[in-house]
């Protein structure tokens, strides 16, 4: 569509440039062969304003009895008031027409031509001919002076201008066509070639893509059994500790107590130095079995698979208060009950849990506490203090941080440990859920 409008506007302008350069140039052919005719006879008007009768008749013997008035079918001699002065047809004589744009450019001293442009009230007899017609204005000066004292206006059969126009018509719009043509050709052969160039690198594209996808949806399935083999991982070990803990708890932790009882016993039956060492041992075993029995509750884990989330928080709130008597703040806020897998139950008990050691240790038990928030999308769980805050420089975490963390993140969580603007320091865990647990 652009290429016709700039076809058709180009080959309009360029048309038009070629009549204009024609008629110019035949008008002014024509124009300097009639001023050395009849210039001779029309200086008189510079003298009377009018025409002799003597010249009335040469111009007509000019104009009826030679090939010059075989080629021109009207003329006039006209003031520079736009009065008719002389014209073939007596009938003209003495008339007065308004200005027309072409007189008063001749007036001005300029040559001018038209072709076929008889619109004005005074060509109205020549355009009744039917004939094609340049219309020349000839300015008409003093041989002395240079002035413009009349212009002559005449018609010229052109039938061989016509022609030349109709020639040249056809050969402007032809060399635009074929111009076009080719254009077209070139930018068509352009766009098809930039066409299958993109089209060969949209399929290659496309066959990235794919691949990619495909590459995704395996990465996706090792992701989801890696975090499957972690969880039963996880579920494992979490059962060998429950076992270890039971087996601490009914065997060597029954053991020592025996052997607490025993050496008490022995301890009344001796006097003196023997005596206070055996006190000694005694309170040695004694302190072991506290200790025993202590991580054997550690290794246990209470029941949580059909307990609500907050009330598995709670229960390692309780059990950490109970254990050091450090006052722990819980704050928890589930809009639903989140549905989590054993695994990720255990992890969250297992953070509370770890967490709390952890700020009980180096915070000395000030400002622990414990905030989770949950909804169908995510749970968020803290554990918070009040104590010096993480060092300077980092350094490795300990076993029970890093435990954390790989627990964590073998379930698709994220993990993180910061010290607090406000002064202390915590950690943070995040798991998606799967929306909530009841319906």
């Amino acid at each position: 569509m652009v290429l016709v409008v700039a076809t058709l506007v180009i080959g309009a302008v360029v048309t038009a440039r070629i009549e204009d350069a024609v008629v110019r140039n035949s008008a002014n052919a024509t124009a300097l062969y009639m001023d050395n005719v009849i210039g001779p006879i029309l200086q008189q008007v510079s003298r009377s304003g009018e025409l002799t009768p003597g010249a009335h008749r040469a111009l007509h013997e000019i104009l009826e009895n030679t090939p010059l008035g075989d080629r021109v079918v009207s003329f006039k001699f006209w003031s520079a008031d736009g009065q008719v002065i002389w014209a073939d047809n007596n009938a003209n004589e003495g008339r007065t027409f308004p200005l027309t744009d072409d007189l008063r450019q001749a007036l001005s001293g300029e040559v001018v031509a038209s072709f076929d442009d008889l619109h004005e009230e005074e060509s109205s007899e020549e355009a009744a001919l039917g004939l094609p017609l340049l219309e020349i204005y000839l300015p008409v000066r003093e041989v002395w002076s240079g002035r413009v004292v009349a212009v002559a206006e005449f018609y010229e059969i052109a039938e061989g201008l016509a022609g030349d126009l109709r020639a040249a018509r056809a050969a402007a719009w032809a060399a635009v066509g074929i111009t076009t043509l080719l254009l077209g050709g070139v930018l068509y052969a352009i766009v098809l070639g930039g066409s299958h160039t993109i089209e060969v690198q949209r399929r290659a594209l496309d066959q990235r893509l794919g691949q990619l996808r495909e590459l995704s949806a395996r990465n996706e399935e090792l992701r989801l059994r890696v975090q499957a083999a972690a969880s039963r991982s996880a579920t494992q070990t979490d059962r060998t500790m429950r076992r270890i803990g039971a087996d601490l708890h009914d065997g060597p932790a029954q053991h020592l107590a025996y052997a607490a009882l025993r050496l008490d016993a022995l301890r009344e039956r001796l006097e003196g130095p023997v005596s206070d060492e055996m006190a000694r041992v005694a309170g040695a075993v004694t302190e072991a079995l506290t200790e025993v029995r202590a991580v054997s509750r550690g290794l246990q884990l209470p029941d949580i698979a059909e307990r609500p989330l907050e009330a598995t928080v709670k229960a390692a709130v309780e059990a950490h208060e109970a254990r050091t008597g450090h006052c722990v703040t819980l704050e928890a806020t589930c809009s639903t009950e989140p549905d989590l897998d054993p695994a990720a139950r255990v992890c969250v008990f297992r953070f509370v849990q770890e967490g709390l050691n952890n700020a009980s240790r180096h915070a000395k038990g000030v400002g622990l506490e414990v905030a989770l928030t949950c909804d169908d999308q995510e749970l968020r769980l803290a554990v918070r203090d009040q104590g010096p805050g993480l060092p300077d420089i980092p350094r490795p975490e300990g076993m029970g941080l890093s435990g954390l963390r790989d627990r964590v993140e073998s379930l698709g969580g994220t993990f993180a440990a910061r010290s607090r603007p406000e002064g202390g320091a915590e950690i943070i865990m995040t798991l998606e859920t799967r929306g909530p647990a009841w319906t």
